[in-house]
């Protein structure tokens, strides 16, 4: 990669990290993962550890946090609050025992002295004492400056307001972190996405009086600027906070060596879903403050503290039950309810468990204490259980033979492909006799890459069905709307925006039509084969009336599978009828045979993100009629990846590497144009 490249590259990463800090500091809003936060930092210094001619003002080697917001005074700290280098692993910390020690002169490596501190996943704040008396609280800013918030952080009953005590200095700036626990967090759920951007929101309120109604707390753990400090150690000093009235940490410990502080690591790390406060990771500092005045700083952050962080993607928590859920095909999946956790700065409370199998095999039950995983995008699921923590009275999870909505036999079928039987068990019953498997048919009926209803979302889904206002697909478009216009939640202007929006999709085409009816196996790609080959709906509505189904083989793409699934659906009355009722109240558009004379004929598209307006199916489908392919990753076929809102980073830097060429949703939209 060639200068101009890597310093365009360089430039994408610093204003990438720039808008993260901007939202999570002055927002309350973390825009990314702690995870995909922690790799974007360490890909910045690795570049700029490589090539000198990188560097930037805005860079984590040289800034902390985010300028002060305006809502607020700004105040400097007299002595900086500098933020930490990161250790994800035995190796990094026993490199940084290693700088040390060599910077240090140290020639033989000894076992160094460290206070380990869990890290609260919370707001850093200061604290100003002057002759014992809480004068004013600040937050960290961008390590220089802070906000004034004293009055927001004076509500906090954990802050002592007059210390009294002889030994207590004469001036010093107490730092430590403002936090909400989990179980006070249930009553906020609602209005922040996790404890720490509670607890951020709370501190920036205006008015004090509406920080007091929120349950903060605040844990002491390091000082600033001090006057008078009589104590030689960061334990000491620890024990100090407890007398003069703070809160530190009861997991706080002296500890000698690195394997003793991966031996903890691990113990606490077990221990994090027992805790009633978040936190992603341990602080070690060098105990003795004479070594740490020795070793000082680099150029925001001190050479004796390194926080080693917990695995982003991996928690321990209880499983407080286990609940079946019924999917539009009648698949029964188990679905692991656990005490909340925090991992990768999401809060989980669901697990999936996959199938009945996956519960056998790992021995899962309820009470158990297990460890999560959660990658990425993925639907957290369950690694593993504790059985050496399991209580005597533990039952084995017996899954149900028996439907748990409609009361119908489960079973698990016999796959002709692979010549074994499912791992996953089914309601037997058929289609709409099954409330949980209708209520399912309806979602999938108007999700987006279906009909695409916009303002007709699951939980509308769910309640209309409560109210009995629907209970098939066709009932969608004969909706009561002065009965609606009653409920509560609902207006006027609300209900004349539901009715344009559903009146606005009666006209469909074959394929979102086809694929909208949720047929087992059939997904979007087959959705499309068939609309292809059947052209309109009055020939693919009469699959039903011929004696069999060889015509459905002969199609390029159409397997056994398919096929008996739609044997299946055909043979139901109750299909039949949805599909004559909502011939009634739509219009079907015939397929239109594309040619291979259109526009974007020979190009390739990717879609990233999220569009706007327009569903990624629909994108697909403007391509495929203009003669255009879409495929689904990048490589060196790919001639446009069209981004939307918050795009796959791996897919653009990808593409950015093999030279292809970017697009966003309006660019591609001008493309179309010149066809007209």
């Amino acid at each position: 990669m060639d200068k101009k490249e890597l310093k365009k590259k360089y430039n994408f990463y610093i204003n990438n990290i720039k808008k993260y800090n901007l939202s999570y500091f002055n927002n309350n809003k973390s825009l990314v993962t702690d995870a995909a936060y922690d790799e974007l930092k360490k890909k910045i210094l690795n570049l700029e550890k490589k090539y000198d001619f990188l560097n930037s003002k805005n860079s984590p080697s040289k800034s902390v946090g985010h300028k002060p917001s305006k809502n607020f005074k700004k105040f400097s700290h007299k002595v900086p609050m500098l933020s930490l280098s990161n250790a994800f692993s035995e190796e990094d910390l026993i490199n940084f025992e290693k700088k040390i020690c060599n910077y240090l002169s140290i020639k033989n490596q000894l076992d160094m002295e460290y206070s380990a501190e869990p890290k609260i996943d919370g707001i850093s704040a200061s604290l100003i004492y002057k002759k014992g008396k809480f004068l004013k609280g600040l937050s960290r800013g961008d390590g220089k400056e802070g906000e004034d918030i004293t009055d927001n952080i004076a509500t906090i009953k954990d802050i002592p307001k007059y210390i009294e005590s002889d030994d207590f200095p004469e001036e010093i700036d107490i730092r430590g972190e403002v936090f909400i626990q989990n179980s006070d967090f249930n009553i906020l759920s609602e209005k922040f996405a996790n404890p720490r951007n509670a607890a951020s929101g709370s501190l920036r309120q205006k008015n004090p009086k509406e920080t007091e109604k929120i349950p903060l707390k605040f844990i002491a753990y390091t000082f600033g600027y001090e006057r008078g400090l009589l104590v030689n150690n960061q334990f000491d000093f620890l024990k100090k906070l407890n007398e003069w009235g703070f809160i530190t940490n009861p997991l706080n410990k002296l500890i000698s060596g690195v394997k003793n502080l991966i031996k903890n690591y691990n113990e606490i790390e077990k221990k994090r879903s027992n805790l009633d406060f978040d936190i992603d990771g341990i602080v070690y500092k060098i105990n003795d403050f004479a070594i740490q005045k020795r070793l000082g700083n680099v150029a925001n952050a001190p050479r004796w503290a390194i926080a080693h962080k917990f695995s982003s993607n991996k928690a321990i928590s209880k499983i407080l039950d286990i609940e079946i859920q019924i999917g539009r095909t009648g698949a029964l999946t188990p679905v692991a309810k656990i005490k909340p956790i925090n991992i990768g700065g999401v809060v989980v409370s669901n697990a999936t468990l996959h199938n009945e199998d996956e519960i056998n095999r790992k021995d899962i039950r309820v009470g158990d204490i297990a460890v999560i995983e959660r990658a990425g995008d993925v639907i957290p699921h369950i690694i593993s259980v504790d059985t050496s923590k399991r209580l005597n009275t533990s039952k084995k999870f017996i899954f149900p033979k028996k439907c748990p909505s409609c009361g119908s036999d489960t079973i698990k079928e016999f796959n002709k492909v692979t010549k074994k039987i499912d791992a996953v068990r089914r309601c037997s019953s058929q289609d709409y006799f099954c409330d949980k498997i209708s209520i399912e048919k309806l979602k999938h009926f108007v999700s987006k890459e279906a009909f695409n209803i916009d303002g007709f979302g699951k939980r509308i889904v769910e309640n209309f069905w409560e109210l009995k206002l629907i209970k098939f697909p066709q009932d969608i478009f004969k909706l009561n709307y002065e009965k609606i216009e009653k409920l509560e939640g609902w207006g006027k202007l609300s209900v004349q925006n539901l009715k344009y929006s559903i009146n606005q999709k009666r006209n469909i085409s074959l394929e979102r039509l086809i694929y909208s009816l949720g047929i087992r196996h059939i997904g979007l790609e087959n959705a499309k084969l068939l609309s292809k080959h059947y052209i309109s709906f009055s020939k693919f509505k009469n699959i039903s009336t011929k004696s069999d189904y060889d015509d459905l083989v002969n199609i390029d793409g159409i397997g056994e599978s398919q096929v008996n699934s739609i044997k299946n659906f055909f043979s139901n009355k109750e299909n039949i009828r949805v599909l004559n009722e909502l011939e009634k109240v739509l219009v079907i558009k015939d397929t239109i045979q594309n040619s291979d004379d259109g526009i974007l004929n020979n190009k390739t598209f990717l879609v990233t993100g999220k569009l706007s307006g327009i569903s990624r199916a629909e994108i697909k489908s403007l391509i495929e009629e203009n003669s255009g392919k879409t495929i689904s990753s990048v490589s060196k076929k790919l001639d446009f990846l069209i981004i939307g809102e918050k795009p796959t980073k791996r897919k653009v830097d990808y593409a950015k590497e093999l030279k292809i060429k970017i697009i966003d949703q309006s660019e591609f939209l001008k493309m179309l144009n010149k066809t007209s």
